[in-house]
């Protein structure tokens, strides 16, 4: 079994703010204490298979740059998913699996360059992306418990495709059995490693009780096996994975959750649903808003979900 980082931004930002904020009294951090970001999805190689792990941005996503307030810079292109695919030997046409964490477009913008790829999601992500087609396969996680997680699908020899909603209303988690340790590909559970270790969730939830209980479940399985946690936006996920590191966490430190910032991550009013390209916040309305409220862009980034 092997696991590749599939890399195609670098050196970004995400304000601190940002990934602790949904767990802190606002005002508790600093308004100018950023941390690095970038993107990296995920590639599992299990000899007779291709596997991925969500299918990074749109090739079409502009050449972004950063806005002064944005509280995501996602980082400097490398290169498409696509090319970075290649660069590490493999084919679109080679890969027979998609498993998604979740509906966000830089988990989900490729997902259409591979023919002969079946796309594993979860039922609920799947109806809200209205995905079509029979190589979309709706999973309902009826293999019963993984661990301490409720809900899992077994995917193939040691790659379980687990429930874990709460940053979405479907996200889901895939964790791999390697040569006695445990890959935990999260998606966007936490943004940051530090995150993990402080116990602190993102701004960015569709369910606040779920999202706590996620974190709360992957953490109790991180302190119960030798775990490499993989990330999606930070440098610490493919450092991880090169070094092998496994995951050491302190006790419990469960804060206090600030209700205050949730007007940051969703809006509740009525008409078309707009969907920011690069991290994911929704619009509803109208039209798109002028930017985005979360990495700063301007709105000519947001696509129209249908």
């Amino acid at each position: 079994m092997k696991i590749k980082a599939v890399k195609f931004t670098e050196n970004g930002f995400m304000m601190k703010s940002f990934a602790f904020g949904g767990g802190l009294e606002k005002g508790a951090i600093s308004p100018d204490e950023k941390m690095p970001s970038c993107l990296q999805n995920y590639l599992i190689d299990t000899g007779s298979e291709v596997i991925l792990v969500d299918t990074g941005l749109p090739a079409e996503t502009p050449d972004i740059s950063p806005r002064e307030g944005a509280l995501i810079y996602v980082g400097k292109p490398i290169q498409s998913y696509i090319s970075a695919l290649k660069e590490l030997g493999y084919s679109p046409e080679q890969v027979t699996k998609i498993l998604v964490t979740h509906k966000h477009p830089d988990h989900t913008g490729e997902l259409r360059s591979f023919p002969n790829a079946k796309i594993y999601i979860s039922r609920i992500e799947a109806d809200a992306m209205k995905l079509q087609g029979e190589n979309v396969v709706r999973v309902d996680f009826t293999d019963g418990a993984y661990h301490n997680f409720e809900k899992s699908q077994k995917i193939a020899d040691g790659i379980y495709y687990i429930f874990a909603p709460g940053h979405t209303l479907g996200n889901s988690i895939v964790i791999v059995e390697s040569d006695g340790l445990y890959y935990l590909i999260h998606g966007d559970v936490t943004y940051t490693d530090e995150a993990l270790h402080e116990n602190h969730q993102s701004v960015v939830f569709e369910n606040l009780d779920q999202a706590r209980d996620t974190l709360n479940r992957v953490r109790e399985f991180v302190k119960k096996n030798p775990t490499i946690y993989l990330s999606t936006h930070t440098p610490q996920g493919y450092q991880n994975l090169e070094s092998r590191k496994i995951m050491r966490l302190s006790d419990e430190n469960i804060s206090r959750i600030d209700t205050q910032n949730l007007e940051v991550v969703k809006e509740n009013h009525q008409g078309k649903k707009w969907i920011c390209s690069i991290c994911g916040y929704e619009h509803c309305g109208d039209e798109p808003p002028k930017e985005c409220p979360i990495c700063g862009q301007s709105r000519e980034v947001f696509k129209l979900r249908n």
